[in-house]
Protein backbone atom coordinates (compact mmCIF):
# COMPACT_ATOMS: atom_id res chain seq x y z
CA UNK A 1 0.00 0.00 0.00
CA UNK A 2 1.09 3.60 -1.03
CA UNK A 3 1.48 6.90 0.65
CA UNK A 4 -1.58 7.69 -1.46
CA UNK A 5 -3.62 4.74 -0.75
CA UNK A 6 -3.20 5.33 2.84
CA UNK A 7 -4.42 8.70 3.41
CA UNK A 8 -7.34 8.49 0.46
CA UNK A 9 -5.32 10.82 -1.52
CA UNK A 10 -7.89 11.46 -5.17
CA UNK A 11 -4.70 10.81 -7.91
CA UNK A 12 -4.53 13.67 -9.70
CA UNK A 13 -5.34 12.01 -13.06
CA UNK A 14 -9.58 12.23 -11.98
CA UNK A 15 -9.43 15.65 -13.79
CA UNK A 16 -9.65 17.29 -10.82
CA UNK A 17 -5.94 18.31 -9.55
CA UNK A 18 -7.36 21.90 -7.91
CA UNK A 19 -9.04 19.38 -4.95
CA UNK A 20 -5.70 19.16 -3.55
CA UNK A 21 -6.75 22.10 -0.90
CA UNK A 22 -10.37 21.46 0.57
CA UNK A 23 -12.41 24.27 1.48
CA UNK A 24 -12.41 24.63 4.73
CA UNK A 25 -16.59 24.59 4.43
CA UNK A 26 -16.49 21.19 3.18
CA UNK A 27 -14.88 19.48 6.94
CA UNK A 28 -17.89 22.25 8.29
CA UNK A 29 -20.86 20.42 6.00
CA UNK A 30 -19.66 17.52 7.29
CA UNK A 31 -19.35 18.38 10.98
CA UNK A 32 -23.13 20.09 10.78
CA UNK A 33 -24.45 16.85 9.41
CA UNK A 34 -22.42 15.18 12.68
CA UNK A 35 -23.84 17.62 14.75
CA UNK A 36 -27.61 18.12 13.72
CA UNK A 37 -29.82 16.41 16.20
CA UNK A 38 -27.90 18.30 18.89
CA UNK A 39 -28.16 21.69 17.72
CA UNK A 40 -31.78 21.18 16.52
CA UNK A 41 -32.17 20.27 20.13
CA UNK A 42 -30.49 23.23 21.92
CA UNK A 43 -32.27 25.39 18.91
CA UNK A 44 -35.69 23.72 20.44
CA UNK A 45 -34.57 24.18 24.31
CA UNK A 46 -33.79 28.21 23.43
CA UNK A 47 -37.18 28.87 21.96
CA UNK A 48 -39.02 26.55 24.31
CA UNK A 49 -37.49 28.35 27.59
CA UNK A 50 -38.40 31.40 25.93
CA UNK A 51 -34.84 32.73 25.67
CA UNK A 52 -35.21 33.56 21.68
CA UNK A 53 -37.28 32.60 19.10
CA UNK A 54 -33.93 33.48 16.72
CA UNK A 55 -31.30 30.82 17.81
CA UNK A 56 -27.78 31.20 15.60
CA UNK A 57 -25.41 28.71 16.07
CA UNK A 58 -21.27 30.40 15.54
CA UNK A 59 -18.92 27.72 13.69
CA UNK A 60 -15.20 28.24 14.22
CA UNK A 61 -11.68 26.42 14.78
CA UNK A 62 -10.55 29.25 17.45
CA UNK A 63 -12.13 31.26 20.08
CA UNK A 64 -14.97 33.88 20.42
CA UNK A 65 -16.63 35.45 22.72
CA UNK A 66 -20.14 35.30 21.89
CA UNK A 67 -22.39 32.41 22.80
CA UNK A 68 -22.32 29.67 24.98
CA UNK A 69 -19.98 26.25 24.07
CA UNK A 70 -22.11 23.82 23.32
CA UNK A 71 -20.50 21.38 21.12
CA UNK A 72 -16.22 21.22 21.69
CA UNK A 73 -14.00 19.98 18.48
CA UNK A 74 -11.42 19.29 21.11
CA UNK A 75 -13.76 16.72 23.12
CA UNK A 76 -15.48 15.55 19.84
CA UNK A 77 -12.76 14.99 17.76
CA UNK A 78 -13.92 17.17 14.94
CA UNK A 79 -12.95 20.21 12.98
CA UNK A 80 -15.18 22.93 14.15
CA UNK A 81 -16.52 24.39 17.77
CA UNK A 82 -20.26 25.21 17.72
CA UNK A 83 -21.53 27.52 20.29
CA UNK A 84 -24.96 28.55 20.90
CA UNK A 85 -26.54 32.29 20.99
CA UNK A 86 -29.34 34.38 19.60
CA UNK A 87 -30.27 37.17 17.73
CA UNK A 88 -30.22 39.54 20.14
CA UNK A 89 -27.05 38.33 21.69
CA UNK A 90 -25.30 39.58 18.08
CA UNK A 91 -27.50 42.73 18.15
CA UNK A 92 -26.54 43.41 22.13
CA UNK A 93 -22.84 42.70 20.81
CA UNK A 94 -23.51 44.99 17.13
CA UNK A 95 -22.41 42.12 15.21
CA UNK A 96 -25.60 42.51 13.36
CA UNK A 97 -26.62 46.64 13.34
CA UNK A 98 -29.59 47.69 15.23
CA UNK A 99 -31.11 49.00 11.76
CA UNK A 100 -30.06 45.73 10.61
CA UNK A 101 -31.74 43.51 12.31
CA UNK A 102 -35.61 43.67 10.35
CA UNK A 103 -33.73 43.08 7.11
CA UNK A 104 -31.77 39.90 9.25
CA UNK A 105 -35.56 38.84 9.94
CA UNK A 106 -37.19 38.82 6.49
CA UNK A 107 -34.10 36.10 5.61
CA UNK A 108 -34.25 34.13 8.96
CA UNK A 109 -34.92 30.71 8.04
CA UNK A 110 -37.76 28.71 9.89
CA UNK A 111 -35.62 27.46 13.11
CA UNK A 112 -37.18 23.80 13.13
CA UNK A 113 -36.22 23.35 9.24
CA UNK A 114 -32.85 24.88 8.95
CA UNK A 115 -29.97 25.76 11.73
CA UNK A 116 -28.59 29.62 11.14
CA UNK A 117 -24.88 29.57 11.85
CA UNK A 118 -22.64 32.47 11.84
CA UNK A 119 -19.39 30.74 10.47
CA UNK A 120 -15.97 32.49 11.33
CA UNK A 121 -12.81 31.67 9.08
CA UNK A 122 -9.73 33.67 8.58
CA UNK A 123 -11.19 35.61 5.90
CA UNK A 124 -13.97 36.95 7.54
CA UNK A 125 -17.66 35.78 8.62
CA UNK A 126 -20.99 34.99 7.02
CA UNK A 127 -24.25 33.34 7.99
CA UNK A 128 -25.36 30.28 6.04
CA UNK A 129 -28.66 28.53 6.68
CA UNK A 130 -28.33 24.67 6.95
CA UNK A 131 -31.33 22.42 6.70
CA UNK A 132 -31.35 19.73 8.84
CA UNK A 133 -32.28 16.24 7.12
CA UNK A 134 -35.26 14.31 7.68
CA UNK A 135 -35.97 10.94 8.24
CA UNK A 136 -32.06 9.90 7.94
CA UNK A 137 -31.11 6.48 9.07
Amino acid sequence: MDREELLHATPEEDGEPQKKRESPLVSLEKDLEFYADAIKEVAIEIMVEGISAYPIFIAHQHEVNIGELILNKEELNTDWTIQASTLEEFVEKGIIKKEKKEPFLKVYKKPEDFMCVFVIVPEGANFIYYPYKKGRG
